[in-house]
């Protein structure tokens, strides 16, 4: 494995409230980031605390949940934060957070929207809510996975982000990305 192969990638999931989608897909990649990525999560106007329903679903899937907090964006803005890591991907999960404007990131990292269906706006029984956030994890797991498995190294920046794009664009990732 050449040196360039061990870079590692700083990913930054954006939602509007940071309490589901951005929370999950967080710890998603960093459990299958293989080292070679490390995962944040903020939101545009977060709510302040982890939806319980995406916590106890992370918990099943045995994923770290220690650490997770609602948080806004500005903790990831050089501008604001010099101890900001420097980010490499920046990702929109939500609808709301595709169309609201937001902060120039320094070092130019690249951007998709992965838009997600919200889980915590469903609402009836707890079955149907776990249905919702089970379909949520899914996706962005789906697209994750094709995301960590892309040759990084020898893509060049437009054909890594067309790639990126169609990632956020397929209905079902793994078998339309």
């Amino acid at each position: 494995m050449a040196d360039t192969d061990r870079r590692l990638f700083n990913v930054l999931f954006l939602c509007t409230g940071n309490s589901a989608r951005s929370i999950m897909a967080e710890a998603i990649l960093n459990r299958v980031g293989m080292g070679r990525f490390k995962a944040y999560s903020a939101g545009s106007m977060p709510t302040g605390k982890v939806n319980p329903h995406a916590l106890a679903l992370l918990a099943k899937l045995n994923h770290g949940v220690q650490g997770l907090r609602s948080k806004p964006w500005e903790e990831f803005s050089r501008d604001r934060n010099p101890q900001a890591p420097e980010l490499n991907f920046v990702f929109t999960v939500c609808d709301n957070a595709a169309g609201e404007v937001c902060p120039i990131w320094p070092g130019q990292p690249m951007t998709a929207h992965w838009g997600i269906p919200d889980p915590a706006a469903v609402q009836g029984s707890e079955a149907e809510i776990g249905v919702a956030f089970a379909e949520a994890y899914r996706q962005l797991s789906n697209r994750i996975g094709l995301f960590v498995n892309l040759p990084m190294t020898s893509l060049d920046r437009m054909a890594l982000q067309e790639r990126l794009h169609r990632i956020g664009a397929a209905r079902d990732a793994p078998e339309r990305a």
